[in-house]
């Protein structure tokens, strides 16, 4: 009877400190319209046609601001799938979808190939998912708000003990500064918390919470987002490396390093 009360008050404060976490991450109207402009042109170069592509060399589309990602029916890949996530989120905020994404149950991919795709571009349901996905920007950004709110408590749970207190810090060094929020809200869609075993080559993972684990500081400003580029970097590099010569990764990199130094070249614009 001891070790069931102990352990229902352990829950008690586990879900008391979750719901502290979330509520320290907050941004303001117009930091959170930067960032969400930010992403839309990292994701797909800020141009409307970029909002539903399917990139050579992947089995899924990359959908809307943060490209999130849609497989094929029945297909099922390493990363995971956002965009019915996605999905959900819009229509539990009131808005309508494309009548063809109302099916009962969760909508697939129309199309099975990126060459069958590209064969359909004309194709009204692309029409109405661009327009779709122009009309919910906003809610897309929020859409990658909430899940960084809920990335915190996913990473403590998939680390080990010894480890969570150095992760939840490393997290608070950037969380509590505007640029640092773009940085975690943007890798975190970039390349996910890390919580995912299928997330890995030759069982090295490069989402947020390696990331974090490899970081040693404790200062903010400058050079925890220096920091962060540093071992984000470093962690990338290694995944092109390891990861399956099909994939042909090593193509990605520069234009993931690019995107990476933005987390430090945003200074600017907060700082002005």
């Amino acid at each position: 009877m001891k070790r069931i009360i102990i352990g229902i008050i352990v829950i008690v404060i586990f879900i008391a400190v979750i719901c502290s976490l979330r509520q320290k991450i907050s941004l303001t109207n117009e930091q959170a319209e930067w960032i969400g402009k930010k992403i839309f042109y990292n994701e797909c170069g800020g141009k409307i046609e970029f909002l539903v592509t399917w990139n050579e060399g992947e089995d899924f589309m990359s959908i809307g601001i943060g490209h999130f990602i849609w497989y094929p029916k029945g297909k099922k890949g390493p990363f995971e799938e956002s965009f019915p996530k996605l999905l959900l989120f819009v229509k539990e905020k009131g808005k309508t979808l494309p009548n063809w994404l109302q099916e009962s149950g969760e909508p697939h991919c129309p199309w099975r190939s990126r060459d069958e795709f590209l064969q359909d571009l004309q194709n009204q349901k692309v029409a109405d998912l661009r327009e779709f996905l122009m009309e919910t920007k906003s809610l897309q950004l929020l859409f990658l708000v909430e899940r960084l709110k809920e990335a915190l408590p996913k990473m403590l749970k998939a680390a080990p003990e010894k480890l969570q207190p150095h992760i939840e810090r490393q997290f608070y060094r950037l969380a509590l500064t505007p640029a640092g929020m773009y940085a975690l809200i943007d890798y975190v869609n970039f390349k996910g918390e890390g919580t995912l075993s299928t997330e890995r080559y030759k069982g090295q993972g490069w989402g947020l919470l390696q990331v974090l684990e490899e970081m040693k500081g404790n200062k903010r400003g400058t050079q925890v987002l220096q920091e962060f580029v540093q071992v984000a970097e470093k962690l990338l590099t290694e995944r092109v490396k390891n990861a399956p010569p099909r994939r042909n990764e090593q193509k990605w990199l520069p234009g993931w390093k690019r995107r990476l130094n933005t987390y430090i070249d945003v200074l600017a614009d907060f700082n002005k």
